[in-house]
């Protein structure tokens, strides 16, 4: 045998410990807990037994993460752990890093199936989630009347907006009897149509506490209801199926509180603001409508003023409409004169008065221009300048 196929002990464990940490994920046991201890370093050690073997267990820093569930000897309990070895005694264990009553196990394994079965038919989808309203006139809470929860979720609605009413729908949260008070309160909520959401609260507790939560029937009618719907289970490590359905999950009843409802403080600032801008808005337009007015007042006159302006005025448009009409007059007397001599020089009595006569036929009073229109012994008239002859034809030259 070669020396290289040699080793030594602490390198056979340390190779076996790879080994088993590599080969193997995480795994869930169930046991019973025995020869318990807790020492200074904040770690717990305990054997997992049942009634045919044992295994050694760690789990580091167990005080922290575990303070409020201590583990105690003859305690059944789940443990979720990594298979390994401790290399320095060559001893196999298990190292922990979750626990729990081992008889939640049966809980958690009907969880998860409900849970892979309502996300396959599509209970979990986005698409279904409705919006929360933005300023709700009222608030549904279904919680225990005597509960925690309600307590905290109305304190913070009251201090954030007081304006919302807010309606309670008491019902069991815990035991046999919860999911079905709960799926009936969701759906009177929904008939009554007297609240624009709802929150479906409780405090914290283990997961059998938590049960009617993760029930089918109450998933169901969350999905169904017509109202938004938040969720508010437990504490903000606490995850129910009540949760995944909800169309908001809030980590805490007063959280809850905080998303149904607006911030009046922030919406009050906000006001302020807006009627600060306003009165400034308004003090400016008061300002410019007094310096309007004065600049008004300043070119205001009297009455009296005004009127005496008037006829003088009046007196300036007769004088210019008195020359107009003399200027029009004469130039029409000119325009007369003008047209009264052209009339004047080819007027028959210009030339009458030159000597000269108009005869016409005395019986048809036809003006006569030659002596052939006559004839002898023929009346005829002859007009002279002044005044007129009735003469007979005697002869024709």
């Amino acid at each position: 045998m070669s020396k290289e196929s040699i080793y030594s002990v602490s390198e056979l464990n340390q190779m076996v410990q790879a080994l088993l940490e590599d080969a193997f994920l995480p795994i869930w046991v169930e046991g019973e807990i025995s020869n318990f201890a807790c020492p200074s370093s904040g770690h717990w050690y305990f054997s997992l037994k049942d009634q045919n073997a044992q295994v050694r267990c760690a789990l580091f820093n167990g005080r922290q993460r575990f303070k409020d569930y201590q583990p105690q000897n003859g305690l059944q309990i789940l443990v979720r752990a990594k298979i390994s070895l401790y290399p320095t005694r060559g001893e196999f264990q298990l190292i922990i890093d979750q626990f729990e009553p081992a008889g939640e196990g049966a809980l958690r394994k009907a969880f998860e199936q409900l849970k892979t079965k309502l996300a396959a038919e599509g209970l979990f989808e986005q698409d279904h989630k409705k919006n929360l309203p933005k300023f709700p006139q009222s608030i549904g809470i279904i919680s225990s009347q005597t509960g925690a929860a309600l307590r905290d979720i109305c304190i913070v609605l009251k201090e954030r907006f007081p304006a919302i009413k807010i309606i309670i729908y008491p019902s069991l949260v815990q035991g046999k009897n919860a999911s079905t008070q709960i799926v009936q309160q969701i759906k009177t909520a929904n008939q009554r149509k007297e609240c624009d959401v709802l929150i479906v609260a409780r405090g914290g507790g283990s997961l059998e506490d938590l049960w009617p939560f993760n029930e089918e029937n109450v998933a169901r009618a969350i999905f169904k209801s017509k109202l938004p719907l938040i969720s508010a289970i437990g504490h903000e490590t606490d995850l129910t199926i009540a949760d995944f359905v909800a169309d908001k999950r809030a980590a805490t009843p007063t959280m809850a509180a905080q998303l149904a409802s607006p911030d009046g403080c922030e919406y009050q600032k906000q006001l302020d603001k807006t009627y600060q801008r306003l009165i400034n808005i308004i003090l400016n337009l008061i300002k410019n409508n007094q310096k309007n007015l004065k600049n008004l007042a300043k070119r205001l006159r009297h009455p009296q003023q005004r009127l005496q302006d008037g006829f003088q005025h009046c007196d300036e448009l007769t004088q210019r409409l008195n020359l107009s009409i003399k200027r029009q007059l004469d130039m029409h007397q000119q325009n007369l004169s003008g047209l009264s001599r052209t009339l004047q020089a080819i007027s028959p009595l210009a030339s009458l008065a030159r000597g000269y006569a108009i005869v016409r036929d005395a019986t048809s009073k036809k003006i006569l221009f030659t002596s052939k229109e006559v004839k002898s012994g023929q009346e005829i008239t002859t007009k002279l300048a002044q005044g007129e002859l009735l003469c007979e034809v005697k002869a024709l030259l």
